[in-house]
Order: C-alpha cells, then structure tokens, then sequence
C-alpha cells in the first residue's frame, strides 16, 4: 500500500544531500547507459553482417577449381582441375546435398544491347535453381527452368538495373536483347536483396551457354545446396567433396591448392557463435560497470542509515517493526537506483536512435543499431533487482539497532 509519509520521508533524505544524492545516480545511470550503447551496437554490428548474407543462400557449399600443388599416384604437381558437366551430376549424388547449380562468367562478351540502349554486363551461363541460391526474387516473369537447359533455349533473365537501363520504360517480357551478336528472348526481370552489383547480372541457361561460345562441357564452379544440413552434416559433406573429387581427377584429397571449397554453413554458424560470444562479453563488462554504481548506492545507503541511527532508535521504541524499518530503506535504494538507471537507459536509447537514422543504409557491416524490447526489460528488472542488493545490508543493519543503543548514539 502506498505510504505518502514515507515518501516524503525519502524525498526529504534526497533534498537534503542533492549532490551526494546525484553524484551516486549518476555511476549507476552510466552502467546502464554504456550497456545499452554496447549492446545497440553489437545488434548493429549483427544486423550489417547479417545483411551482408541477405544477398545468398546460407545452405551451401561452393566449390572453385585450382591447380594441384602435389604429385599424386604417378600425377605430376601443376595441373589445373577443369569441371565438367559430369562433376556436377557427381557430387549432386552426395549424401546431403539436395540441389547441385553450376556457374559460370561468359567473358567474351563486352556489350549487351536492345534497339539503341548498349550497356556492359555480366553474364552468367547457370543451372536452373541458381535461384534459389542467390535469393532472387522474380519482379515479372519467370526464372530458368529445366526445360530451358534441356532445349537448349535462348532465353535469358535479367536484373532490375539492366532492365532500367536497357528498356527504360519499356516492358522487357517477351522482348530480345543482343548478348555479343546472339539474339535472346527475355522471360524474367529479378530482384536481389544483396548489392547492386547483383542486379547488373544477366542468366542465361548453362546448356546455351556452352554450345554458343564454345564452352564445351566445361562449367565454372560448382555450388551445392544442402537443404537444412546442419554444420556437422556439411563438414562432412566437404570431406565426401574432396575424396570424390580427388579419385576423379587423380589428386590428393588433402591438397589444398587442388580446390577451394567454401562451407556456407560453417561460415555462417562461426559468425553466429561469435556474435554471441560478443554479446555475452557486453553483459558481462556491462553488469561489471552496473555493479560498481551499486556498491556507490549501498555505501550511501549505508551512511544514511548512520546519519538516522538515533531517528530509527526512537521509531523501534515506538513500536515500528524490523520489516517497515528494512522497506523504507529498500524503498529509496531502489528509488535511487530505479530513477538513474532509466535516465541511463532512455539516454542510451535515444543516442542510438540518432545514431540510426544518421548512418546510410547502405553503410556496410554496420546497420540499425538497436535495443529490443526483451533487452529493455532485462535492463529494467537489473535496476529493480540492484536497488534491492544496494539496500538490503543497510537495511538489515537499520533494522537490527536496539533502540537503547540507538538514543545514545551520537
């Protein structure tokens, strides 16, 4: 039940030694502040890298040739490993891989043009479902599919920036682009949530690609998709690569020069565990600081306890029990606490508030650095519960003065 004079009591004690009062405050309000400041950045630090894998699939294994780098049964060091369409159906056959895509730059294509709109892009010639592991979104269209490849169709998609820059405000579907003297029919304009860069690309069917610029069965790289595959299940999927690989192609599954596998699912967990590494690490030099304004609180709680020794004497003489001794005191140390540490934490959140609509979206790494709610009450049952720390041994000790030692205290 709420007590006005007890409150007023409390206030009065407060009046009465404003600088001590907000000096005290001011340690805890900083603990709380610098928590929220370090842990809005670490969201912004997460959400930026997150981002950044916005633009891809996190499920999947990318393979890229190289040249071995050791002799292998009778093999001489210096090859360079070429795939081919076969490597593709190979590994596509490996336990855990759901999806199998192969990839690969066109190079001798410097302009691509409709009417008199020219632009220079990059093109790909890609298995179908490379879709799904760049993420794209079809704006209008469709994307490529089987049928594409096994009837080798002069069909091509294209990004949002070469439809804008190419058809201006035209409707593309249906319409053929010049791809270096090739004419190709346009059946889907994609959208990337990754970078710019991502939307100046142009896919044509893999299968096209290779018979019209004399490609042969040669494919680029290789990339694995490995549904929900966990990171154990995809490390072992890396092994079953390069044993696979390395009897194919005569080398050394251990040679690191051989191929160059990059584990999407790996990469992404390691980053996962370290943010939350990261986090853990800012509770911890948080609550640290928090602490050190509750052993500022107590001490003062401690000197006020002091200070009313003979008050409180005269009250257990009047009959106050030990518990409205101990719950006037635990009322200002939290009160005290509760109040400084919610300026530290409205501070804080309206810094990174500025701090988020000051930094451009575009802005790498870092982006909308917040606090979520679920921090915020953390943050608010951590005042609570350090009011009651900071007030409980001076309490105690209120409550256990004898009201004759009490009235000769001086």
């Amino acid at each position: 039940m709420f007590d006005l004079d007890k409150w007023q009591e409390i206030f009065s004690t407060i009046k009465k030694n404003k600088l001590r009062t907000i000096l005290t405050g001011f340690s805890v309000a900083w603990g709380i502040f610098m928590l929220i400041i370090l842990l809005g950045s670490g969201y912004g630090l997460e959400n930026g890298v997150s981002k950044e894998f916005v633009g891809d699939a996190v499920n999947y294994i990318s393979i890229n040739s190289g040249v071995t780098s050791e002799a292998y049964k009778g093999m001489k060091p210096g090859r360079r490993i070429q795939f081919k369409n076969d490597d593709k159906v190979l590994l596509h056959g490996l336990k855990n891989v759901d999806e199998s895509v192969t990839r690969k730059v066109i190079r001798n294509i410097s302009t691509i043009s409709y009417k008199n709109q020219f632009g220079s892009f990059q093109v790909f010639s890609v298995s179908p479902h490379n879709q799904d592991y760049e993420a794209i979104i079809m704006m209008k269209g469709r994307s490529l599919n089987d049928n594409d490849e096994k009837e080798v169709r002069k069909v091509v998609t294209i990004g949002r920036l070469v439809e804008e820059a190419l058809f201006k405000n035209e409707e593309p579907i249906g319409k053929y682009i010049n791809l270096g003297g090739g004419l190709f029919k346009v059946v889907g304009v994609f959208d990337d949530p990754g970078s710019d860069r991502d939307l100046t690309r142009v896919y044509i069917p893999a299968s096209t690609g290779q018979r019209i610029y004399g490609l042969g069965e040669d494919v680029g790289n290789i990339v694995l998709l490995l549904g929900n595959s966990n990171t154990r299940q995809s490390i072992e999927t890396v092994e079953l690569i390069k044993k696979t690989l390395g009897e194919k192609h005569k080398f050394n599954p251990e040679d690191r020069r051989a191929v160059f596998i990059f584990n999407g699912i790996e990469n992404y967990q390691r980053l996962m565990s370290l943010f939350a590494g990261i986090r853990v690490f800012i509770w911890v030099i948080g609550i640290g600081t928090i602490i050190s304004g509750i052993v500022g609180v107590s001490n003062i709680m401690t000197i006020v306890v002091k200070e009313r020794t003979k008050e409180i004497g005269i009250r257990k003489a009047l009959g106050a029990t030990p518990w409205s001794i101990i719950s006037m005191v635990l009322q200002e140390a939290v009160f005290i606490t509760a109040f400084a540490g919610y300026l530290g934490l409205v501070s804080g959140v309206l810094l990174l508030e500025s701090i988020s609509k000051a930094i451009p979206p575009e802005t790498p790494y870092f982006s909308q650095p917040e606090v979520n709610i679920q921090v915020a009450l953390a943050a608010t049952l951590i005042l609570i519960l350090s009011g009651v720390v900071a007030g409980y041994f001076p309490a105690r000790r209120a409550a256990s003065v004898h009201p004759v030692v009490a009235l000769r205290d001086e």
